[in-house]
């Protein structure tokens, strides 16, 4: 192991150690010490930095700006170490990145999924992914976190769920509806007659398996929903997918604010709690994205969009 692969090794155990996870970041890196070493170079300049950024290999702009963010965080580690170090500029490759106008479902298009996901075969698959969707989208909560939920988490009679290793690893709990509650209850059962004689899982929502569901396999599954019901972007959002709940969470969750009087400005961190959301900017994004809701917000007073500045 060279010395540079040894300092990306310690800066992963280090990071982790504060609980950044870093999947994507570990290969970046470990690739870009293989870089250096097959040029024979132990010392970090802006230039090699960006020679390897902008690598045959990527041919986006945005992807050359997020591989350098990659390198400038562990530059800044290893300059700890050796201050003849070059850190590359944050504004090298300078690339903004808009985020697309999501999908917005309709309440008729989350009634259409649900039934479209009752045609699943077998039937315990049908009951799974029927309260999957359903669960996303009275909720608002990320695929993985649903996914990650174990037995033990939902709590049918207190109506709560308990959210752990989020996005960002911290937990939280996340109240939900009597009728949430009770779908879930339903499904319980379902789930845990069809898990009977079967090896002991702790996860709450099964495969066919009896293990837990993979999101790569949900959304394929879900592709294949939107394409049975006949959804397509509209009005310049983004593509059909199963995010888009969440976004349609929040999005019905303020404009319901605003039709009843409530203080949108002050519910708004509670949302973002709500949500997992680590900075209440990514909830305010939302009044800046949604043409309705930004209309609704300068109706209201500027007060409201004071925190998207």
């Amino acid at each position: 192991m060279t010395d540079l692969q040894a300092a990306v090794q310690q800066y992963l155990e280090v990071r982790r150690a504060l609980g950044f996870k870093l999947r994507q970041h570990e290969g970046l890196l470990r690739d870009f010490a293989r870089f250096m070493d097959t040029r024979g170079q132990t010392m970090i300049t802006i230039d090699l930095a960006v020679a390897w950024a902008t690598a045959p290999t990527t041919d986006h702009p945005y992807t050359w700006k997020r591989r350098l963010s990659v390198i400038r965080n562990f530059a800044r580690y290893v300059q700890n170490l050796d201050p003849a170090t070059e850190v590359p500029p944050a504004d090298y490759l300078a690339y903004r990145y808009q985020r697309p106008v999501p999908f917005l479902y309709t309440d008729d298009e989350v009634r259409a999924l649900i039934g479209a996901a009752a045609g699943l075969l077998p039937s315990f698959r049908a009951v799974t992914y029927q309260t999957l969707i359903g669960l996303l989208a009275a909720t608002g909560m990320r695929l993985g976190e649903a996914l990650r939920l174990n037995l033990s988490d939902v709590s049918i009679a207190e109506r709560e769920l308990t959210i752990r290793f989020t996005k960002f690893g911290k937990s939280r709990i996340v109240p939900v509806h009597s009728t949430v509650a009770d779908a879930l209850d339903v499904y319980r059962k379902h789930r845990n007659a069809y898990a009977y004689g079967r090896p002991p899982a702790e996860s709450f929502f099964l495969s066919l398996r009896g293990t837990r569901l993979l999101d790569v396999v949900v959304h394929k599954t879900f592709r294949g929903l939107v394409d049975h019901v006949g959804l397509a972007p509209r009005g310049g959002s983004g593509a059909v997918r199963l995010h888009g709940l969440r976004h349609t969470f929040t999005v019905a969750t303020i404009r319901d604010w605003y039709a009843t009087g409530q203080p949108v400005a002050s519910q708004l961190p509670l949302l973002s709690a709500y949500l997992g959301h680590v900075n209440p900017m990514s909830t305010y994004w939302y009044l800046q994205s949604t043409p309705e809701l930004l209309r609704l917000a300068m109706e209201h007073g500027p007060q409201v969009l004071k925190g998207t500045r």
